[in-house]
């Protein structure tokens, strides 16, 4: 039977009581919940396949993923370039942001960051703002880490000889 309002209950009954019916309240909406739409992005992100070899200049005004092999120079400038583990890159790169999860032969220039992951390995001189290099990750080259405002093209002071070799403890303790 339904007991009165003067002693409330703390937790609810199990399962549905035969005597009371059940209205939902009027605050819930009837209609069902819409579904969850996926993220807005704000920029395209084009992706070169494990198969697809690119020999020559790649230009563009979005990020790009690479898992096959890029031989020349990129220049994506605003936008991120991500070489993907299978990704094998012998050219320069010049982007907003580097990620390095496979193999890259070249210079580097980000507006950024650079961030070299444990599975990736960089021969060449890095030019950014921010620089990031995971363990077991190879590096061999110079850094030179520039200021917010900086050119990153502009004329570049050595920091670093070429076949200097950097650690990832040593590239740490670069980081601002």
């Amino acid at each position: 039977m339904w007991k009165p309002a003067n002693s409330p209950s703390t937790s609810p009954t199990p399962g549905p009581d035969p005597q009371r019916s059940y209205a939902p309240p009027a605050a819930e909406p009837v209609s069902p919940p819409r579904p969850a739409s996926p993220p807005l992005s704000t920029q395209e992100q084009a992706t070169l396949g494990k198969s697809l070899v690119i020999k020559g200049e790649v230009t563009g005004s979005e990020s790009l993923y690479i898992d096959g092999r890029v031989e020349g120079s990129i220049n994506l400038p605003g936008n991120r370039v991500t070489v993907g583990r299978n990704g094998v890159v012998a050219a320069n790169i010049s982007a907003r942001e580097i990620v390095v999860l496979g193999k890259v032969r070249g210079n580097m220039a980000a507006s950024d960051r650079v961030d070299i992951r444990g599975e990736g390995s960089l021969t060449g001189d890095v030019v950014a703002q921010r620089i990031s290099i995971e363990d077991g990750a190879y590096f061999k080259g110079g850094i030179d880490i520039r200021k917010p405002g900086q050119k990153v093209n502009g004329e570049a002071k050595e920091s670093a000889t070429p076949s200097t070799t950097e650690t990832p403890t040593a590239a740490a303790a670069a980081r601002p």
